[in-house]
């Protein structure tokens, strides 16, 4: 995290958390969602706007990580802004080397990779679950194909639970 994302957090600590404004799409891409947006449905239903700005991506990637109850978020200086996810908290993008980087650009180890009913491929890493990149599929069913990685079955519906993340905090909090 940021050091002054960390003295922000010191300086107000009672900064109330932001719910629905922003997601994150099983690309890895990031979106603002705006009012008019939260209003059309849910993030599958209206993702709102993809930030293109490098130097915010760069930060929102920096300041991401999860609370205990397995909900992502951004830490915005003081203010926590959950997001909410299409997928899954991680997208994984595979290397020409066969490594494993997430959308954020941190490297990863690849512990086990899962696919589900719908033939999308997961990677569990020490980092956390993620989605393999829809562009880096091809990469990965070589590595299927020559043993590299045995893919284990998981209906969707069980991802979350098993692998410990919320893909709508704002629907979560809604609810309590």
């Amino acid at each position: 995290m940021d050091d002054i994302v960390k003295q922000a957090m010191a300086k107000w600590p009672d900064v109330p958390d932001c719910y629905g404004w922003l997601g994150l799409d099983a690309r890895g891409d990031w979106y603002m969602r705006d009012d008019q947006a939260q209003a059309l449905g849910t993030f599958t239903q209206s993702k709102g706007s993809r930030l293109a700005h490098e130097k915010l991506v760069d930060f929102i990637g920096r300041n991401y990580a999860s609370d205990k109850q397995g909900q992502w978020f951004f830490q915005n200086g003081p203010q926590r802004v959950y997001v909410e996810l299409e997928a899954t908290p991680w997208v994984w993008r595979l290397q020409p080397d066969g490594s494993v980087q997430s959308h954020t650009g941190s490297a990863a180890r690849m512990q086990r990779c899962i696919v589900d009913e719908h033939g999308r491929l997961y990677l569990d890493t020490e980092q956390g679950f993620g989605l393999v990149h829809t562009q880096d599929v091809l990469q990965a069913a070589d590595f299927i194909e020559l043993g590299l990685w045995v893919p284990q079955q998981m209906p969707t519906r069980d991802l979350p639970q098993r692998f410990g993340y919320v893909r709508s905090p704002q629907q979560v909090n809604r609810n309590s």
